[in-house]
């Protein structure tokens, strides 16, 4: 990984905090993507553009992955390659909410190797380089020491809950919360304030790869819902759900999921 890869991502992500932050969320012109994909709205497009403009003219030989520029069998040929989520939690943003986020990565032969996560209305920006561990705002983070599952709190959507997902047909008890970017779930976990989260559904590359990194720089354990390591710049980008914490309580979800139930739709 170029040393400088990690600035580049934290410059971009101030950009992008820059442009997003000129919106109104329940002002900005939204739309529906096809096929129930989600809303998108115009700061999502304002930053992908200023972001698809940046950061090849950077990185000339990196390939490129983001939610918002349709997808081009070019970035599987390239060894490093940018995966990028315009702003993550596009609908809390057009609500007007605070909780979205920027979420850019850059991978080396499917691993992460340099992430950020940046939240400009909260003022929170975790970054991690592969080796050099996993900060918020410049300060070092560790995932939570907890031990107990039953005790921990734990980031999931209730569908992740549904008793079919689960061995004996029992969810594990922990106290549940929920916060609605991918991202920055990943990031509170990262940073300890909860001891895990997981979530069940399929999901995109770019909601997860900054935050893969940010786990395991800051001491946890990430896979997918079957205990695979993640792997990034694949020809469909999409993970088999995802499941992140310190490695006891990873261990102790895993041991009661059942890898064989079928996806979820939500959450």
């Amino acid at each position: 990984m170029p040393a400088t890869d990690l600035s580049l991502l934290v410059k971009a992500a101030e950009l992008a905090g820059d442009i997003a932050c000129r919106y109104t969320g329940p002002e900005a012109k939204r739309w529906d993507k096809p096929g129930g994909a989600g809303p998108v709205t115009e700061a999502d497009l304002a930053v992908n553009a200023m972001l698809e403009d940046m950061l090849p003219k950077a990185r000339p030989g990196y390939g490129w992955l983001s939610e918002e520029t349709e997808d081009s069998e070019a970035r599987l040929s390239c060894e490093r390659v940018f995966i990028i989520d315009p702003i993550d939690g596009t609908r809390s943003f057009a609500e007007g909410s605070r909780t979205w986020a920027h979420s850019f990565a850059v991978a080396e032969q499917g691993e992460v190797t340099a992430a950020v996560i940046y939240l400009p209305q909260r003022e929170l920006m975790y970054t991690a380089a592969k080796g050099r561990g996993a900060a918020c705002n410049g300060t070092p983070i560790h995932v939570s020491t907890d031990t107990e599952l039953a005790s921990a709190e734990v980031l999931a959507a209730k569908p992740n809950l549904q008793a079919h997902h689960w061995l004996n047909g029992t969810p594990p008890e922990f106290i549940r919360s929920y916060r609605p970017s991918l991202a920055y779930r990943l990031a509170k976990v990262a940073d300890g304030r909860f001891g895990a989260m997981l979530t069940l559904r399929p999901s995109w590359e770019w909601d997860i790869a900054a935050g893969d990194l940010l786990i395991r720089e800051a001491g946890g354990a990430i896979t997918d819902r079957t205990a695979s390591l993640l792997r990034f710049n694949n020809p469909h980008p999409r993970l088999n759900g995802v499941v992140a914490g310190n490695s006891t309580l990873h261990q102790a979800l895993m041991a009661r999921l059942d890898p064989d139930s079928p996806g979820i739709a939500g959450h």
